[in-house]
């Protein structure tokens, strides 16, 4: 690997899994990176563990421990939606193999805030998705609506119903805001609703952030892999 090769480690959306950031293994060898796609407990390929118990913390121990068993360090650490909410926490704590953090089009929470907490609007509708189905898991939202029809049965066909509790659970930093470099992609093709707006103000007010905008829908690994490549490209330039 040449010096400036880096090591991608994902935490993906809801819903999805490391499967979803297929398009984008083909990129990163061509740039000269390692890109790491796990799945959480419960999702994708690991779906048959799901459980009414697994929420936001067994997320992070999932990603936790893929940094200790593949002796992760210099991590450029991606979240991407929900996986913001799981990123912050890695990076808490594994403070010392986070070398830098990306959220694309993510949540990124203060201490003690649940991804409810940031999109109240859609608290009430999910619980009343997971309650009509099997109590604990709230049906996929649709991706978005420029996804080419041949993308769409492929996500349609792979995502999996999200255990409501991660979406509940109030993210607890043990260490305060993540010191690392922080930058944020917003992407711009905006849905009704824009919930992460708030977050690409916060990324261009706040001190300590670079902020980057994206002309795609919200899953750019799927619909614009290319265009973001090249954003990420910059990042770790």
């Amino acid at each position: 690997m040449t010096a400036r090769a880096k090591t991608f480690l994902i935490c993906h959306g809801a819903w999805s899994g490391g499967w979803s950031w297929r398009k984008m293994h083909p990129l990163m060898a061509q740039a000269g990176h390692r890109l790491i796609t796990p799945t959480y407990t419960g999702l994708g390929e690991r779906a048959h563990l799901a459980t009414p118990a697994v929420d936001l913390d067994t997320h992070i121990q999932d990603i936790l421990g893929v940094i200790k068993f593949e002796d992760l360090d210099d991590i450029v650490l991606l979240g991407h939606s929900y996986g913001g909410m799981v990123a912050t926490g890695v990076a808490d704590r594994a403070r010392e193999r986070v070398r830098q953090l990306v959220y694309l089009d993510a949540f990124v929470p203060r201490d003690g805030q649940s991804l409810f907490d940031l999109n109240e609007g859609g608290r009430e509708p999910m619980r009343k998705a997971a309650s009509a189905g099997d109590g604990y898991r709230i049906p996929p939202n649709p991706p978005p609506p420029d996804t080419p029809q041949v993308d769409l049965d492929w996500l349609n066909a792979r995502r999996i119903n999200m255990p409501i509790k991660s979406f509940e659970t109030k993210l607890k930093l043990l260490h305060g805001e993540p010191a690392v470099p922080r930058s944020y992609i917003y992407c711009k093709r905006i849905p009704p609703g824009d919930v992460f707006g708030q977050f690409a103000k916060r990324a261009k007010s706040e001190e300590g952030w670079r902020y980057f905008e994206l002309d795609a829908s919200h899953a750019p690994n799927v619909t614009a892999p290319e265009a973001l490549m090249g954003v990420l490209n910059e990042i770790v330039a």
